[in-house]
């Protein structure tokens, strides 16, 4: 279900991109690179920069001239260039996107931010909590601005929700379940995310499921992973084809027990039909209610969120496509959760303050409480491109 989702969101993005991108940019807008021509940067960045006035793309970086060159045209990119290094140098660029392989994540992070430039990370943010720690330290040297892009968290839909439980109407939360799951054969075998030298598995690509936990429960990292079970690669023990575990977490003075399930590789109900409704989905238990949040990935597509009260077992259902707690009336219905995210990421780079952030400190706490899940599950941690030894050494 998630490639499904991926896939809508591409043609969501571009049916309006097209139909709303003929304002002119501002002078002062923000100028952006591409490291990668990842199949996630039309949907993640180039369509939602299409339809906002303070930020363009000028350029794209691949490790192969030609690739980038067919990817500039296609994207009407003004520069195409033959290497990461490349693309860095040139001094117009203000912020790059970073949507290669999770295991380049951090390297070119800090490799970007000493070459002058903010950077924009494609979750995860790095392969492993200890190069998390070095990206946002080599930030905070440089004097810049560092994000990991955890889209979903930018949209109305999830401020709302959040909103539900801070309000105290349903008590505290006692336990929750986060699921993502993609139908067998959906990820071809050869693709990025079922390798481990790239940092691949699914905990990894399916890392939302953590993300929303933790959003939720306005925690860091757990404070212990209380069981953990993998499924591992037929042909690759250190990939995780699915993992489930049970966490806990301490959420404003109370101990919550979280359980996570991730599959890249679902079976097909009866062997046949693919499991096609299974979105991305959190259940929250509270002490009076029960939210379920259907679909918190990517909600620009579709969404729900049902509540559940205990004594009454009256159900109240809503969607948020635009508005909510946080954003207002700046907001549009056809904005996706990428194109949430630039605004608040250009907003940041402008100087005003964002209306959601994702802190230093949640990406670390949430590197870590992955790499915990790992071990407990006994697969070994994600390595980078660069011993971390290397990555210190190049700020």
């Amino acid at each position: 279900m998630a490639m499904v989702l991926q896939v809508s969101t591409f043609v969501q993005q571009y049916l309006y991109s097209r139909a709303l991108s003929k304002q002119p940019k501002k002078q002062d807008a923000i100028k952006l690179g591409i490291l990668s021509t990842a199949m996630i940067d039309p949907a993640a960045v180039i369509h939602p920069v299409e339809t906002h006035t303070g930020a363009k793309i000028t350029a794209v970086g691949s490790r192969d001239l030609s690739t980038a060159q067919k990817f500039s045209k296609k994207y009407s990119i003004e520069k195409a260039y033959g290497s990461y290094e490349e693309l860095l140098a040139d001094k117009e660029i203000d912020a790059v996107y970073i949507s290669g392989p999770n295991a380049i994540h951090a390297e070119w992070a800090i490799k970007s931010m000493v070459a002058g430039k903010h950077v924009l990370i494609e979750k995860p943010v790095s392969a492993n909590a200890e190069e998390t720690r070095l990206i946002f330290e080599c930030a905070k040297k440089h004097n810049k601005v560092a994000m990991e892009a955890f889209h979903w968290q930018f949209h109305p839909a999830a401020h709302v929700v959040q909103a539900l439980i801070s309000s105290g109407k349903y008590g505290k939360v006692i336990s929750t379940y986060a699921r993502m799951t993609t139908p067998t054969g959906s990820i071809p075998s050869s693709d990025i995310r079922w390798q481990f030298d790239l940092a691949g598995g699914s905990l990894m690509d399916m890392t939302y499921v953590v993300s929303a936990t933790r959003y939720f429960l306005d925690a860091g990292e757990s404070n212990e992973v209380i069981t953990a079970k993998a499924r591992p690669m037929k042909k690759d023990k250190r990939v995780d084809e699915s993992i489930e575990a049970t966490l806990n977490f301490a959420s404003h003075g109370k101990t919550v027990i979280a359980d996570v399930f991730t599959d890249m590789n679902l079976g097909n109900i009866g062997h046949i039909i693919p499991r096609l409704a299974d979105a991305p989905s959190i259940k929250i238990e509270l002490e009076r209610a029960m939210i379920y949040y259907y679909n918190f990935m990517m909600p620009h597509l579709y969404h729900y969120i049902e509540v559940t009260e205990k004594t009454t077992g009256a159900k109240h259902s809503q969607k948020h496509y635009n508005f909510g707690p946080k954003w207002g009336t700046r907001s549009e219905p056809y904005w996706s959760t990428y194109r949430y995210q630039l605004e608040a990421f250009i907003d940041k780079l402008q100087g005003i303050e964002p209306v959601h952030w994702i802190t230093p400190e949640s990406s670390i706490a949430q590197m870590e409480t992955i790499d915990a899940i790992y071990i407990k599950a006994g697969l070994p941690k994600r390595q980078g491109s660069l011993p971390v030894q290397e990555l210190s050494a190049l700020f």
